[in-house]
């Protein structure tokens, strides 16, 4: 059992997840078998991995399914064993990940900033090490390297374009996950760039292309701050003049764009999304990487 704060939350959950289902998420989980409507619903599945990620901190699978055997019984009599509910919630991959992009919708505060957007991206590590090769979810991830921690890894990349928040994190306006071998800047001109007006974007330098976005500044309103970078073969006299402002200019850029690092570290210290080493299935991944966005925004919206 458990107490009656946890049950209230477990029914908001759960209460959350039906109308979501009823509103259209139903409609990409339908069956076509003697099994379409299973004794323990798909309502009940992702209820569960919420509530158990979210409000019970358990963030791997065969956890939340203990959790939910041992203390909610009485709320899932029909709880099945931990390789159905493990398989049930793979199925879901694409359910998860139109419960995301309705989550960021409907939960956008007021009080964000329409004008100014920050973008950076995070690695999901499968397996770490330079001369190591994944094995697993080969048809999405591929070998990659993060300057940040210095780190090859074999994985994915978590994109995030955010709203500017001010004194908080930035809230996620757009996320597009890709092999970790793409470059940050042609993922934000393909993903992103295409559906942003009037828009300021703070990033880091690894998305300067002054040719692309002065275009993009006089067709979409567009405009990409970013820290200056070297100049290659640039005369002395003329580095040293510029200097100062370089600098100044760099900092700036960095102070406004630097809470999208700390977005990530919240994400990652919620979830533990940048751990994906259990992961055994390219639906598992996706399962992993959205359902940790799920249960974070989910500990944010019932106040877990």
């Amino acid at each position: 059992m458990i107490h009656s704060e946890k049950a209230n939350k477990l029914i908001e959950i759960y209460m959350f997840v039906c109308d979501r289902f009823d509103k259209g998420l139903k409609n990409l989980c339908m069956r076509h078998s003697n099994n379409s409507n299973p004794r323990f619903t798909d309502e009940e599945v992702l209820a569960v991995h919420l509530f158990c990620g979210a409000c019970e901190k358990r963030l791997r699978v065969k956890d939340k399914h203990t959790f939910a055997k041992e203390y909610l019984s009485d709320w899932f009599p029909l709880l099945p064993s931990y390789q159905t509910f493990n398989k049930r919630l793979n199925m879901l991959a694409g359910v998860l990940e139109e419960l995301v992009k309705d989550i960021l919708i409907s939960f956008k505060p007021a009080y964000v900033d329409d004008v100014d957007s920050l973008v950076d991206s995070m690695p999901i590590v499968t397996c770490a090490g330079r001369n190591r090769t994944g094995k697993v979810a080969r048809e999405i991830t591929d070998k990659g390297r993060c300057a940040t921690k210095n780190m090859y890894y074999y994985g994915l990349k978590l994109h995030m374009l955010g709203h500017r928040v001010k004194g908080s994190i930035p809230y996620p306006e757009m996320i597009s996950i890709t092999p970790a071998s793409e470059y940050d800047g042609t993922v934000f001109k393909r993903d992103f760039a295409h559906a942003l007006y009037n828009k300021n974007v703070f990033g880091d330098k690894i998305y300067k292309d002054k040719e692309f976005y002065t275009d993009l500044e006089h067709s979409q309103n567009l405009r990409m701050f970013t820290p200056c970078k070297a100049v290659k073969e640039e005369h002395l006299v003329i580095k040293q003049h510029e200097q100062a402002y370089r600098d100044l200019y760099s900092r700036a850029v960095s102070a406004v764009r630097q809470p999208v690092e700390s977005f990530f570290n919240w994400l990652n210290e919620k979830t533990s999304i940048q751990r994906a080493h259990y992961v055994r299935s390219t639906d598992g991944l996706i399962v992993h990487v959205m359902g940790a966005i799920a249960i974070a925004f989910t500990y944010l919206i019932f106040n877990c």
